[in-house]
């Protein structure tokens, strides 16, 4: 009896001991941690946050806790990086450590690790490495992309021709211009605008960009074990993200019937290759499921970034027509109206350059970018930040930075010009993130927004339906997105 009373007493101060251990090495742990607001049980510092503006939230917060703070969003420990120097310092300086990608349960519920943009370490790096390459391969940045978007252009020109200067939404025919465009490169396709699959795979895309700034996709993301059981949201959302997924698979499996290694036509034929090319190595990450998520990937972001862009920017130029006006007259002097645009054009048009670089820079459209993790426990100015904490580096605190661009809150080209009236570079400019995580697609993107904006303000006027001062530019949501306000304007052919 006295030993077991022995053994009993020994065994309670081992675990009294490593109990106090483990409470220990956490707590030394915070105090190594950015400091923050103190947080509440289950919540967190959700009090502290805004719902309807939580990017602009973390910014306040920052003038009480400085440019690297700690918050716990929910249950979840996250480092907040505000301003440049401490998202550069980072993503560039320390990108090999800020590698990770944060957790975001409403999608990774769908994509399961799979694809480019929320797989994680040697996947991530195969998947990215060959997606850059394949895209510059395909001409990224080159002739033949141009020419794809150079003719989808003057498709979507013919589309807002046949609304006959009329009011009329311009959601879903800017959606299609860069879907197209995706689509060609991914499966050597285009659609007609008025194609019932194409309208089917619009309004997938839309509800889906929509649903995931709700306040119910938040709280599946702090809580996803509770609420994925639930009824909700997240059950259509996910089902509109199968759907994609299966369409894309329709897409791989007439590639495979008619795939000729030696003569690639698109994204999916280089991957199957690749497939082929690599079946025998245990390491590859070359199969199907990769193949569809990465297509997917490329497909959702490629379009609706892109065409929520596109919608902002017709919207600051109605609410700006002076702006308009020296858009029309610089293309009208440079190209004239008879001549497509091209990309040998940009450097001769600063003033519309300028003007394209502020709407991306003051629509702010992915403003606590998607988040970071680190892969380490690592050691950030003079914090220690635990392997696997969500890190969220504030775009918007570097776009609406008041020293790089006097008065951030307004919209003004003259924030890219020089005082000769020439185009000014800015490290500043940041809409498609920094370091190694950057968007993959950032230069099709830039090409494809320089040649649909210039080619509609070549051909069109902008009539809106109310005077310009009435018109509202606030976003509808501000979440992970930020998606303009619904409108109508007319297009009056110039």
């Amino acid at each position: 009896m006295e030993l077991l009373e022995i053994t009993t007493l020994a065994l309670v101060i081992c675990i009294t001991c490593l109990i106090f251990l483990l409470v220990w090495r956490k707590s030394h742990k915070m105090r190594r941690l950015p400091p923050g607001p103190a947080p509440l049980p289950i919540i967190g510092n959700m009090l502290q946050l805004n719902p309807k503006d939580i990017p602009g939230s973390l910014c306040k917060l920052a003038e009480e806790y400085g440019p690297v703070y700690t918050l716990h969003i929910g249950p979840q420990l996250t480092v907040v990086l505000h301003g440049y120097e401490a998202v550069k310092e980072a993503l560039i300086d320390q990108g090999d450590e800020f590698l990770g990608r944060g957790p975001m349960p409403i999608i990774e519920d769908t994509l399961k690790g799979y694809g480019i943009v929320f797989s994680h370490g040697e996947r991530w790096k195969q998947m990215r490495r060959f997606s850059l390459m394949t895209l510059r391969n395909f001409g990224m940045g080159k002739r033949s992309i141009e020419e794809r978007v150079q003719e989808e252009a003057r498709y979507l020109v013919e589309e807002l021709r046949q609304t006959e200067a009329q009011p009329f939404d311009p959601t879903f025919v800017l959606s299609c211009a860069p879907c197209n465009t995706i689509c060609s490169i991914l499966f050597s396709e285009r659609f007609q605008y008025t194609n019932e699959k194409f309208l089917y795979l619009m309004n997938l895309l839309n509800e889906n960009f929509r649903q995931i700034n709700s306040p119910w996709s938040q709280m599946y993301n702090l809580w996803p074990r509770l609420i994925k059981h639930l009824p909700g949201q997240h059950r259509a959302f996910s089902k509109r993200s199968k759907d994609l997924k299966y369409f894309i698979l329709e897409k791989v499996k007439e590639h495979q019937e008619s795939l000729d290694h030696n003569s690639a036509r698109d994204y999916i034929d280089c991957f199957l290759s690749k497939m082929e090319e690599e079946k025998n190595n245990p390491e590859s990450e070359f199969d199907m499921e990769n193949l569809v998520t990465c297509a997917s990937n490329l497909f959702a972001a490629g379009t609706e970034t892109l065409s929520n862009t596109l919608r902002f920017g017709l919207l600051l130029l109605m609410k700006h027509p002076e702006v308009e006006a020296k858009v029309h007259e610089e293309i009208d002097s440079v190209i004239g109206r008879n001549q497509s645009p091209c990309m040998k054009d940009k450097m001769k048009l600063p003033y519309t350059e300028a003007v394209l670089h502020e709407i991306q820079r003051f629509i702010n459209l992915l403003p606590s970018n998607l988040p970071h993790a680190v892969i380490r426990d690592t050691k950030f100015r003079q914090f220690v930040i635990p392997k696997g904490t969500t890190v969220l580096p504030l775009l918007s605190s570097i776009m609406f930075d008041c020293k790089e661009f006097p008065n951030p809150e307004k919209f003004d080209p003259g924030h890219f010009l020089d005082k000769n009236g020439s185009f000014k570079k800015t490290e500043y400019f940041v809409p498609f993130s920094l370091g190694k995580r950057a968007c993959v697609g950032e230069s099709l993107a830039r090409m494809e927004l320089f040649l649909f904006f210039t080619t509609i303000m070549q051909n069109f006027s902008l009539k809106p339906l109310v005077e310009p001062k009435e018109l509202t530019i606030k976003p509808v949501v501000t979440g992970l997105l930020n998606i303009p306000p619904p409108y109508k304007l007319c297009c009056i052919p110039r």
